[in-house]
Formats: C-alpha cells, sequence, structure tokens
C-alpha cells in the first residue's frame, strides 16, 4: 500500500496574519520613504527598489514552491514504478 501524503493547508488564521503582516510591512515603509528628508529622486528611486524586492521575493518564493512540489511528485512516481514491480515480482518463478 502507498501512503499518500496529507495536502498541508494554511488555516485561516495564518493566512490573515501573513496578509496583514505584508500589509503593515509595506505601509510602513511607504510612509517611511514618503517622510524622509531627501530629494524626490532620492524618494523614488528607494521606492522603486522596495518594489523591486517585494516582486523578487514573491518570484523567489514561487520557484521554491514548484521545486518543492515537483519532487514531491517524482517521488510519487517512483514509489508507483516500485510498488508495481514489487506486485508483479514472484520469486518462486525460478524454483518451478
Amino acid at each position: 500500500m502507498s501512503d499518500t501524503p496529507v495536502k498541508q493547508q494554511s488555516t485561516a488564521a495564518f493566512y490573515g496574519q501573513a496578509v496583514v503582516s505584508f500589509a503593515v510591512a509595506m505601509a510602513a515603509t511607504a510612509i517611511g520613504i514618503y517622510h524622509l528628508q531627501a530629494d524626490a529622486w532620492v524618494r523614488a528611486f528607494l521606492a522603486i527598489a522596495v518594489l523591486y524586492l517585494v516582486t523578487s521575493a514573491f518570484t523567489l518564493a514561487k520557484i521554491i514552491r514548484d521545486r518543492q512540489e515537483a519532487g514531491q511528485i517524482v517521488s510519487r512516481v517512483d514509489q508507483a514504478r516500485l510498488e508495481k514491480l514489487l506486485a508483479e515480482h514472484d520469486p518462486f518463478e525460478k524454483l518451478g
């Protein structure tokens, strides 16, 4: 028998906490950049840098998740092949 892993799902509280945390961090950074005592071009540069950092972080998280899921699929296929070979194998075939 194969052990099918239980799909892990985040709770609503964890999802909500992540969304609120992200929103607070972005708002705090935006407010900090807005109130920074610097020229407008410096603030614009920092704002673009923050947006680039956020998009890069999302992309990295997605790539890591996709690689992990692909590894699980390959593992399940290998497990299915092994189970098929073991089911078809007759250990007494050569004795008779």
